[in-house]
């Protein structure tokens, strides 16, 4: 006869019981073929580096969603991929060169991608194994990579439908530009910090004012640096102390050069002097009042953070040290009137480095997120509110509604642009007689500077034509050798965002002979699961570009984790010390107890707080399923519980005479019902910390420390040992169900052992049907 170890050991089962759950097919649908279709898309994890114990959360909580439909009978999806996360990407391998003493700058165009493209799928592969480790129940046969030929056609087809309705389009205005990234960002990538810096208070000379004695204006700014691109001075209309300058002219201090004194209403009056500074290349908002007034634009700071040649001794300085030597200069002439040292205001910065952003005039394409088609008539923004408030898309956490319409109806339209290597290149080409160098890249090429490498200096970066000069198109135009492809890569969110509709019909393209196609049956899909902090860079993105290109919703419900943070609420970071290795700790403790102890105590749009000591206790609630299932087998098969031999009786029939029944026997099947209904309710409104706990609470107390103990006196009773064992294994059975989609390992190991008993248990656990009442 065989024996039941004393002990769980996960390191012996894990492994094998997921090798031999993906050889028998079970993570596929087709296990469930007439049944309801249930998908999720995975968020595709970055392929740069291990998974972290955020990507834990969704692959809990993710294989929680489809273990449940597939023991509910549903034909459940969950559809696995990688993102090959462009500008993320970029810059980790960007790190490994410098460590390497190498720099991106250095290398041809060709050798950089392909040697990102091999570090990405190294990384790739390293990321599924462990992804299986956590016992991620999807289907790899259909897994997605966001470069796979068929996705980037989609993504093509996106882009030129978009390019023909007039949404995607392309324009010279300001972009937020990573100085070290060499790189635009859009506004999502930009994050705003308070900091104290000092207010100059600058004298700019004027010509006569008529009835005024005084020659100098006096102007409030935080960059004096940039005086030599300012191309006009503004105050407010209605501020009558300076009505009679509008019209007169000013001097740039330290140069010869005279402005135009211009009124706006864009000018605070109560901000400084009521006097600003008018640079159109480098503030945003002094851009749109250059386009009122029709103002010259002039560059004076490159795309290396230094000032060029049009500001005279001081080209060459980065912005600090050339603001340094600015005020130095201007402090000489007594053209400071004061300084204030403490102003606070917000400085947009790199997202990824912390580089202060620097606002660059670029050419760029642009997606329009509030205009009508106009072929389509869709509106990207409007269309995504309206399927948000009439509940064909649902947050389970309302909060994140009411952010996600702030958002959307203060959208501004998306740079997709990208002056890097690694992505999809925009299916952008220009012809070559057309071309337009800029002075700054013209003039890097001829210093011989080592970052003007990155070839071709072109795309939205260095080009400007008229429309004629353009051709978008998914296949490059057939007169090839006349055109020169953009340079620039689409923002890795634009096709992120198109992720839930791409990945099922890439498969369509993969299976052609398919009678059912996974897009038709498997779209829209169930729900999105991912990180709070991606709504806007993702969902909402996902969403928008969803409707309009299959005119349906990507998914039907929004699933919105937390961070995780430590013992103490305190967010993990390596400098702290308190980071958790989920894979370290899944080799020490079990897969099931990380797992288990994510679910514990977070629900939807909440942090998780994890710990080495609860995630202990979910291991010893792993050995105590154990304990308590080795109990109930070697007792209803009279085995020997000293040595772990299982005993010979078996059984086929679970039917039970109520009138056999005791007190306990009632009132754990009363229990037992509840648990079903409970845990039934709350996975459907996706309350997996209400579940999980309730299941733990039932399963140790109400199960193991009240009716098996009671039950080992009815064992010993022969008038209530037949009834008392069947309810044991039906009990027992059914609570591994439960349990299942939270800790599936132990579940199993367990299942097959009980098998022994019960010989009408199915195969596996994982095509089990869930218990009814």
């Amino acid at each position: 006869m065989k024996e039941i170890s004393k002990t769980y050991d996960h390191e012996k089962v894990e492994k094998a019981l997921y090798a031999k759950w993906e050889k028998a097919g079970y993570f596929k649908p087709e296990i469930n073929p007439d049944g309801e279709p249930f998908t999720i898309i995975m968020p595709p994890p970055n392929a740069n580096g291990s998974l972290h114990v955020g990507h834990a959360v969704f692959v809990t909580l993710e294989d929680i969603m489809t273990r449940y439909a597939r023991l509910q009978g549903k034909a459940a999806l969950w559809l696995p991929g990688a993102d090959h996360a462009g500008f993320e990407t970029q810059s980790v391998f960007e790190k490994k060169l410098e460590k390497e003493g190498r720099s991106r700058f250095k290398m041809p165009r060709e050798q950089l991608y392909e040697e990102t493209l091999k570090f990405t799928l190294e990384n790739k592969e390293i990321m599924e194994g462990q992804l299986r480790r956590l016992g991620a129940s999807c289907d790899w046969s259909r897994e997605k990579f966001t470069l796979d030929p068929a996705i980037i056609k989609i993504i093509y087809k996106t882009f030129v439908k978009l390019y023909e309705d007039g949404l995607a389009y392309r324009d010279v205005r300001p972009v937020n530009w990573c100085t070290k990234h060499q790189t635009s960002l859009s506004e999502l990538e930009v994050k705003y910090e308070e900091q104290t810096d000092p207010l100059y208070y600058i004298k700019y000379k004027v010509e006569s004012r008529k009835s005024e004695v005084e020659s100098h204006i006096i102007v409030a700014t935080v960059r004096p640096e940039t005086i030599f691109g300012d191309t006009a001075i503004a105050v407010n209309p209605n501020d009558k102390r300076f009505v009679e300058l509008v019209g007169s002219r000013a001097q740039i201090p330290l140069t010869d050069i005279e402005i135009p004194i211009i009124a706006d209403d864009m000018v605070d009056p109560k901000f400084g002097t009521g006097v600003v500074k008018i640079t159109p290349a480098h503030d945003p908002n002094d851009f749109e009042a250059g386009r009122r007034h029709n103002l010259e634009t002039r560059e004076v700071i490159d795309q290396y953070g230094r000032l060029n040649d049009k500001t005279g001794p001081f080209a060459g300085l980065k912005i600090l040290e050339s603001r340094r030597q600015v005020v130095e200069a201007m402090e000489k002439k007594g053209l400071i009137e004061k300084i204030d040292q403490n102003y606070v205001h917000s400085v947009g910065k790199c997202y990824k480095c912390g580089t202060v952003i620097e606002p660059r005039i670029l050419p760029q394409w642009f997606i329009a997120m509030d205009k009508k088609g106009k072929k389509s008539g869709k509106n990207l923004a409007k269309d995504a509110i309206t399927v948000v408030k009439n509940k064909e898309v649902s947050f389970v956490t309302p909060k994140f509604e009411k952010i996600f319409n702030h958002w959307m109806k203060n959208i501004r339209d998306w740079n997709i642009s990208r002056q890097i290597v690694w992505g999809i290149r925009l299916p952008v080409w220009y012809k070559k007689s057309k071309f337009v160098i800029s002075n700054e890249v013209e003039k890097s090429q001829g210093r011989q500077d080592p970052r003007a490498l990155l070839e071709p200096p072109t795309g939205g970066l260095a080009m400007a034509q008229d429309d004629k000069s353009v051709y978008v198109g998914i296949e490059p135009p057939k007169d090839i050798e006349n055109w020169e492809q953009d340079a620039d890569v689409f923002d890795t969110w634009f096709s992120s965002g198109q992720w839930p509709f791409a990945a099922l019909k890439a498969e369509e393209t993969r299976n052609k002979k398919q009678e059912t196609n996974d897009f038709d049956k498997f779209y829209p899909t169930a729900v999105m699961e991912t990180g709070w902090d991606i709504l806007f860079f993702w969902v909402a993105r996902m969403i928008m570009l969803g409707i309009y290109i299959t005119d349906e919703v990507p998914f039907k419900n929004v699933y919105l984790h937390g961070l995780v943070r430590d013992k103490d609420r305190m967010k993990m970071s390596k400098s702290k010390g308190n980071v958790i290795n989920p894979l370290g700790v899944s080799d020490e403790y079990g897969a099931d107890a990380v797992r288990m102890a994510l679910v514990f105590g977070t629900s939807a749009g909440n942090d998780a707080v994890i710990s080495e000591e609860k995630i202990r206790g979910m291991r010893n609630f792993s050995n105590k399923i154990w304990n308590a299932s080795r109990f109930v087998i070697l007792r209803v098969t009279e085995g020997d519980l000293q040595t772990g031999q299982i005993g010979a009786i078996r059984t086929d029939d679970l039917t039970i005479d109520s009138k056999d029944l005791t007190a306990a026997d009632k009132k754990i099947i009363q229990s037992h019902t509840e648990i079903i209904e409970y845990v039934s309710h709350k996975l459907d409104k996706y309350q997996f910390n209400q579940a999980g706990e309730d299941l733990y609470e039932y399963f140790w107390h109400t199960f193991c420390d009240d009716y098996i103990e009671i039950a080992k006196t009815q064992l010993d009773d022969d008038k209530t040992a037949e009834t008392t064992k069947k309810i044991l294994i039906k009990i027992l059975s059914e609570s591994l169900v439960l349990l299942h989609p939270f800790m599936p390992f132990v579940t199993e190991a367990v299942w097959q052992e009980l098998r022994q008993v019960y010989t009408k248990l199915p195969d596996s656990v994982m095509i089990a049907k869930w218990p009814r009442k």
